[in-house]
């Protein structure tokens, strides 16, 4: 039988304040095989919070606990800083709700992109360039050379999540986690990413 991509078991996700301790997720647990799954919730339950603690950044003073939190042999909660950077890209990778607030604004879309490949590939530069165009006609971008040229500032966006999906599926990830990926855009736009989202992720 084939292990899980992830495997997550009393997952709680807190934050102390000055009179008490916030559960932003409260014991939680799933299992994610090479499939498609959805995690439903009401505004503020936790999936934002969930998707982060799986990737290993909850921002202090948040506190993490689980039964076992696994992505495939790497136990989160024990791992390493160093090997969870590793991990992320590599092992799963995470596309956020906005990209105005992921992309770095002083960095051209195709130096992002190849960063996020050379991060996890030792490839000469050439080739990271030739990945990030590649990724660019993936996710459906008709003019993939301006695109790669431009700063983020520049995109629509639309075009903006479409260049967030490229550079994190560009080191091939095992698990991909969309943390509500088309909240910011209009309903046309919507469409559109999630039928790239669903063509990409397999």
């Amino acid at each position: 039988m084939t292990s899980p991509l992830l495997t997550v078991e009393g997952l709680r996700v807190s934050f102390p304040t000055r009179t008490r301790v916030v559960e932003a997720v409260r014991g939680i647990g799933f299992t994610v095989g090479r499939e498609k799954v959805g995690l439903v919730g009401e505004s503020g339950s936790g999936k934002s919070m969930t998707g982060r603690a799986i990737v290993g950044l909850v921002p202090p003073p948040g506190k993490v606990t689980a039964g076992r939190l696994m992505l495939g042999d790497v136990d989160v909660l024990r791992a390493s800083a160093r090997k969870m950077r590793e991990v992320r890209g590599r092992r799963v990778s995470m596309v956020l709700q906005d990209p105005r607030f992921s992309l770095n604004p002083v960095l051209t879309v195709g130096a992002q992109i190849a960063e996020s490949y050379r991060a996890h590939e030792r490839v000469p530069r050439a080739k990271a360039r030739d990945r990030a165009l590649e990724m660019l006609r993936a996710v459906r971008i008709r003019d993939p050379e301006r695109v790669h040229d431009a700063y983020p500032h520049e995109l629509s966006g639309g075009m903006g999540q479409r260049v967030m999906i490229a550079m994190m599926l560009a080191p091939d990830p095992d698990l991909l986690i969309a943390d509500e990926p088309t909240s910011a855009l209009d309903a046309t736009v919507q469409m559109q990413v999630l039928a790239i989202l669903d063509d990409l992720v397999t």
